[in-house]
């Protein structure tokens, strides 16, 4: 069945059962198949189409001392029956890894392929059922080794990160009238080295010190594209009480941010590829897209831990030539449950940004049974309460061929208990683009685009064989370009799952609706009948 609806409601079942819970290895390997049919309607219109489903996938949990591992996928082939739904190939997982090496040295890992919006101009249909505009596909890596040791008081700590993205051509944009198209995004490499030494407050000083520093270069293939950034920075903490500490820093980086302009063709209009992306012009020379012009930066704030389920970290300073905010709170409510709030502001680009987010997401995940949106496009929650999960929104609200500034606030809420799982996620992302104010194209250098994001899960086991679960989501996205107005995207579903044995069959119901301000709107309903078999 699609999107391994039914493995998750099992394993809904399999946590719910003493009995198997007991019996449960720390090592899990769930190879499947599945098949579905699936009819969506327009409500509006009345069109009616129907599509049959084929995939399969693997479930992976290796929890241990030295090693945590967690990867979900699913590959879906879906074959319409006739010309009016295409036949197209699904991607959907998400991995994370982390290995003790040996003492001191560690791997950590991690992937995600998913779909998402191509321009926040375009419409915010389901990223599966039908025939959806403005969707790509994504493939995102990132892995490395991580160094720690000291030496007397000194922690010394090392790190090295390679990242890969790659992006698929997005089906037709559907964009307002009049908004001429982004160039599309295609594929970047990615290297990032940190180290750090530090003493902790009152081992020398009455003071915790660090000295911490970064080099980072991403190599993008669109209009060869390249990232610089060099950071060093040291960082103070001067506990006030048993509770509470006062923490700052200082530091100095420096960012160059160039690419080459689109090849313009006889008709004074960029030169596109097979694939609709724009060429790069070979003789053209490297422009700068952004630089940084005060490269001293600072951050003040407080830490405050009252116990060791909870942390808050809020910090205000100067970067970027202007005020900058970051922090975060984090609370384990329970062994399963938690709770976790960030705030950010970076220089990113779709690669760095991405990469990073799906880095920091928990070892130990949830894989909610969304058959008809995606199960990795928006917030990911944690099955552990000192990880509750994360928000990939931020990035995910289109895809941005320049780099921009990233700024903006996400939180997820993560309940684990008995019969019942439960979470929800919600934030606000903002991003202002750095380009070159030369050459051909759309311009973006200065443009500012914004989204508003809400999702919500539940499950239940209702018996040792069945389950039920449900999704709600609501998303708000707003383009600085031009006149492009706002578009609103919501939707639910909820689907009953019942096993037989390695055998087992779902139905899911959904309903789907966006709305372009003043333009177009769509409402669609979905239903899904699958049958699914695991190894």
């Amino acid at each position: 069945m699609s999107k391994a609806a039914l493995l998750a409601g099992t394993a809904i079942i399999l946590a719910a059962s003493p009995v198997h819970a007991q019996s449960q290895k720390r090592t899990q390997i769930t190879p499947h198949i599945e098949a579905s049919q699936v009819l969506t309607a327009d409500l509006q219109s009345g069109d009616v189409l129907t599509y049959s489903t084929l995939g399969g996938g693997v479930d992976v949990s290796v929890q241990s001392r030295r090693v945590q591992v967690q990867l979900s996928y699913n590959y879906e082939h879906r074959f319409g029956y006739d010309e009016r739904i295409a036949d197209s190939d699904v991607h959907s997982g998400l991995a994370r890894a982390s290995a003790n090496i040996m003492r001191g040295v560690s791997i950590d890992g991690s992937a995600i392929a998913t779909r998402t919006r191509s321009d926040i101009r375009g419409a915010a249909p389901t990223l599966l059922a039908g025939n959806p505009d403005n969707i790509s596909q994504i493939f995102s890596a990132d892995a490395g080794p991580t160094v720690s040791t000291s030496i007397g008081p000194v922690g010394i700590g090392a790190g090295y990160r390679f990242g890969y993205t790659k992006v698929t051509t997005p089906s037709f944009t559907a964009l307002p009238p009049g908004e001429e198209r982004l160039d599309y995004y295609d594929s970047s490499t990615r290297h990032a080295f940190n180290a750090s030494a530090g003493v902790e407050a009152g081992r020398v000083l009455p003071v915790g010190i660090t000295v911490s520093g970064a080099v980072m270069r991403e190599d993008a293939s669109q209009l060869d594209q390249r990232y610089q950034g060099e950071f060093i920075r040291g960082d103070l903490v001067l506990p006030v009480s048993r509770e509470l500490a006062l923490v700052g820093g200082a530091g100095y980086e420096k960012i160059h941010i160039t690419q080459r302009d689109a090849l313009v063709g006889a008709n004074g209009l960029p030169v596109l590829d097979s694939n609709g992306r724009y060429v790069t012009d070979p003789a053209s020379p490297r422009r700068t897209a952004y630089e940084t012009d005060n490269p001293l930066f600072w951050d003040a704030g407080v830490l405050w831990k009252p116990s060791q389920r909870t942390q808050l970290e809020a910090r205000i300073g100067r970067r970027y030539d202007s005020w900058s905010y970051t922090g975060s709170l984090t609370h384990q409510i329970g062994p399963g449950s938690g709770l976790r709030v960030g705030v950010y502001d970076s220089i990113q680009s779709f690669g760095r940004q991405i990469g990073a987010a799906v880095q920091a997401l928990p070892t130990q995940f949830e894989t909610s049974a969304d058959t008809f949106s995606n199960n990795y496009n928006g917030c990911v929650f944690g099955s552990v309460g000192n990880a509750a999960g994360g928000c990939l929104n931020g990035v995910l609200q289109s895809i941005a061929t320049a780099n921009y500034r990233a700024r903006g606030i996400d939180g997820v809420l993560s309940f684990n208990r008995g019969r019942n799982r439960f979470g929800i996620g919600a934030g606000y992302a903002n991003r202002r683009f750095y380009a070159p104010d030369v050459g051909p194209g759309v311009r973006v250098d200065g443009v500012t685009d914004e989204s508003y994001y809400f999702q919500a899960f539940a499950a239940r086991a209702l018996t040792a064989e069945s389950s039920l679960s449900g999704n709600i989501y609501a998303n708000y996205y707003e383009s600085g370009l031009g006149n492009a107005p706002g578009v609103w995207g919501a939707g639910a579903n909820a689907s009953y799952t019942r096993s037989f044995g390695r055998l087992g069959a779902s139905l899911t119901g959904g309903i789907f609706t966006y709305d372009t301000d003043g333009l177009e709107s769509d409402i669609s309903a979905q239903a899904l009948l699958g049958l699914g078999y695991s190894f």
